[in-house]
């Protein structure tokens, strides 16, 4: 007959489940909460806000979430209340079997500050399972010459319930030939047992029919019977007797279905049917009856579903070999399950980010990592690592918890991003593991100035140049990334003879191109120093100096200026005295004129424009030197007549006559001529300095035999061997000495020409 269930009263759950969803406090640090099986999704289960030191509406806010792992998530949170309750419908029994205690484990994790905090929750039982036996109906055959005494084992009753819901006790109904006795197990079990209390006699009574009842102790009571048939038999006077009365076997997981783990061996000396022996399982727990077959023919024990070491380690079982007389005995059943590594470390990336800026510290972490192996011993211990050479490495935390963090600074100019290889590998053997990948990006930080692409620079501009034209580019270079490497250029600002730079110089704060704002005049200023700053758009930003030398080209921008002789400023012409004995040669006066431009620029020459006498004076193209040409007649007029050419419109030498070694000088104007502006620069600023200083009679230009002082003021490349005497183009103003015959005095010579050019009677007029 089929076991009826007992109904539930839940009218008094109620009470009972709001008692035990509260919280149970250990030493241990977790949190512990219990709650009963069979209740409704939603359920009540802790104060999880209040137990985290949290209000309820941050429970949301700092990302408060549960991450265990499994295969059915039992518990949820409740956003609004900050509270733990259940997910879906519990069952105890289902989860924990016949375990006497149930308890579930789960870590909540706090979003913002990455800490784990493991909760534990006890599921209580209810008595929702009436005791149930496996059996429809059991048959006992007793021999009509057994001894009054003799017992005969019961079918156990199963109950999943625990504790006082579980099995407590069995009945059996009224009979006056047997009676019931109850036998504890070694393992606490209850073997109930028919007892037989008279004699039977199979020509009276050939069967008995009996009800054996099983209870818990629940409120109420839940109960399950089992027909006992009692068949009497004629006499059968041996009992089948097993090889062993214990059978240990040990088997690894991993077995296929239907593989034999042992034979089981019972025999019985009777003859006939009495000697036949028929085997089956009797006491089967953890659902051992659904994972082994037993062949009731062979004794074979077979593997019958999937072993899973990590769900079940132990089955303990009894096989009853009953032969045909009805006689049987019993033999116990050991399986030990061995582990084997068959399942591979798992990785759970419970949070991570996918961005770190290049100048976060040591120790920033990147992410939290669960590692998980199901298999137990060496096969589930578990280590987790990443590739050497990489600034990151993995700390343990919290359980089965570990932190990614940085352990170098990073530096995006060098790596911009990185795909990190997390590795997991167990300890069996062969050893099994799983990779998982994490790729980062390295944010850029504005750690780079911007940088020049020269130490400093130098341009050249020529004189008179358009306003707004463009002068010259700097070009600075930022490492970074996006707004830090956008660079800005800007002059420093500074004055020019007591103007703002700003007014003579700009520059494009983008490209940095440099635009002259005015016309430069050389012979204001030759040289602009500008201090150019290249700075990024970070924050706060980072900028780099250089120094800009803009030099200033001469152009022939200036007509030459005649300083000797000097017109009188009653509008008369100037006079000059020459003797009329004077012989070919004779120099009468020197035109002193001077160029404010430099260089070539500067060098003039001299020609007769107009003379009153053609053919009776002469003047040096590049002295400017007025000199006879032949002797004076007495047909030649006392007073003579000559004009200065002004020089050609373009104020250049011609090919023949240009300065150094493009062209050759005849006469006393032959010599090396200087060959860059430098050069002509300097002997041009030599040559006006000795020119006054001749005049005050304080002229240095001694400095040294045959040197003119050039060595001392402008280095020993400088020397008379190396430039022609350029003393004979300046003048001095009074006097009809030149620079030549002036140091020649001074050194104790006799100025070639002999006489000194002593002025005598005869006149010439000059214009």
């Amino acid at each position: 007959m089929a076991n009826q269930p007992q109904s539930l009263n839940r009218s008094g759950l109620v009470g009972l489940c709001i008692f035990l969803g509260t919280l149970l406090t250990f030493g241990t640090g977790q949190i512990r909460y219990s709650v009963p099986e069979e209740t409704d999704k939603g359920f009540f289960v802790g104060n999880i806000s209040k137990d985290l030191g949290l209000e309820p509406w941050e429970v949301a806010e700092r990302g408060v979430r549960i991450v265990s792992k499994g295969k059915t998530q039992l518990f949820a949170l409740s956003p609004r209340g900050g509270s733990l309750v259940t997910a879906s419908r519990i069952d105890r029994e289902e989860l924990c079997d016949t375990l006497p205690s149930c308890l579930l484990n789960l870590e909540i994790l706090v979003e913002d500050t990455l800490k784990i905090y493991g909760v534990e929750v006890e599921i209580t039982d209810i008595n929702d399972n009436a005791p149930s036996f496996r059996e429809e109906e059991v048959e006992i055959k007793v021999s009509e010459h057994t001894s009054p005494g003799s017992r005969f084992p019961l079918p156990n009753a199963r109950d999943p319930d625990a504790g006082m819901n579980s099995l407590q006790s069995y009945q059996l109904s009224p009979s006056g030939y047997f009676s019931l006795q109850v036998r504890g197990g070694t393992d606490g079990d209850k073997n109930p047992e028919l007892v037989l209390e008279e004699g039977l006699d199979r020509e009276k009574e050939a069967s008995h029919h009996l009800r054996l009842t099983a209870l818990d102790g629940g409120d109420p009571i839940r109960k399950g019977t089992v027909p006992i048939r009692v068949v009497v038999l004629d006499v059968n006077d041996h009992i089948p007797k097993f090889t062993q009365s214990v059978y240990r076997v040990s088997i690894p997981e991993n077995l296929s279905s239907g593989t034999r783990v042992l034979v089981v061996n019972a025999t019985d000396p009777d003859e006939g049917i009495n000697g036949e022996v028929v085997y089956s399982f009797r006491k089967m727990k953890n659902k051992a009856s659904e994972i082994f077959q037993l062949n009731s023919q062979t004794g074979e024990v077979l593997v019958g579903k999937p072993l899973d070491f990590e769900k079940y380690r132990f089955y303990e079982m009894e096989i009853q070999g009953q032969d045909g007389g009805g006689l049987f005995s019993t033999a116990t059943l050991l399986i030990t399950i061995m582990d084997v590594n068959d399942n591979t470390p798992e990785i759970t990336v419970t949070s991570s980010i996918n961005s770190v800026p290049e100048n976060s510290p040591s120790g920033t972490v990147i992410a939290l990592l669960n590692i998980q192996d199901q298999d137990s011993g060496e096969n589930g211990e578990v280590t987790c690592f990443i590739p050497n050479g990489l600034p990151f490495k993995l700390e343990k935390t919290y359980g089965n918890y570990y932190k990614l963090i940085t352990n170098s600074e990073l530096d995006r100019e060098q790596v911009e991003s990185y795909n990190i290889t997390l590795t997991a590998k167990d300890q069996g053997s062969p050893p099994l593991s799983t990779e998982t990948h994490l790729l980062l990006q390295v944010a850029d930080a504005n750690d780079n100035p911007p940088v020049f692409t020269h130490p400093s620079y130098s341009a050249y501009i020529p004189e008179n140049n358009p306003r707004g034209s463009s002068v010259f580019s700097v070009t600075a270079v930022d490492r970074d990334s996006r707004e830090n490497a956008q660079v800005t250029y800007s002059l420093a600002e500074d004055t020019i003879q007591g103007t703002p730079l700003s007014s003579y110089v700009s520059i494009n704060s983008d490209t940095g191109v440099l635009y002259a704002l005015q016309s430069f005049d050389y012979e204001q200023f030759q040289t602009l120093q500008l201090g150019v700053t290249a700075s990024d758009n970070g924050d706060p930003p980072l900028s780099n100096n250089i120094s800009l030398t803009l030099y200033v080209l001469d152009q022939n921008d200036n007509t030459p200026e005649i300083l000797y002789p000097s017109l009188p400023t009653d509008g008369s012409t100037g006079v000059e005295l020459a003797p009329r004995s004077a012989e070919p040669g004779y120099l009468v006066t020197k035109v002193v004129a001077v160029d404010r431009d430099s260089g070539q620029n500067a060098w003039l020459s001299y020609r007769l424009l107009k003379a009153s006498e053609p053919g009776l004076f002469s003047v040096g193209l590049h002295t400017g030197e007025v000199r006879t040409a032949r002797a004076m007649m007495d047909k030649d007029a006392l007073k003579q007549s000559l004009v200065q050419a002004p020089p050609n419109t373009d104020w250049r030498f011609s090919q023949a006559q240009r300065p150094g070694t493009s062209g050759s000088q005849n006469g006393d104007e032959t010599g090396t001529w200087p060959n860059n502006q430098f050069d002509t620069e300097m002997l041009q600023a030599m040559i006006l300095a000795s020119a006054s200083e001749a005049a005050d009679g304080s002229s240095t230009l001694g400095g040294g035999a045959g040197t003119m002082g050039l060595s001392a003021r402008y280095g020993p490349q400088f020397t008379l061997q190396h430039v022609p005497d350029y003393r004979q183009n300046v003048y001095i103003p009074g006097s009809n000495a030149t620079l030549t015959n002036a140091a020649g005095k001074r050194d104790g010579k006799t100025p070639a020409g002999g006489n000194g050019n002593k002025k005598k009677s005869g006149k010439k007029e000059k214009k």
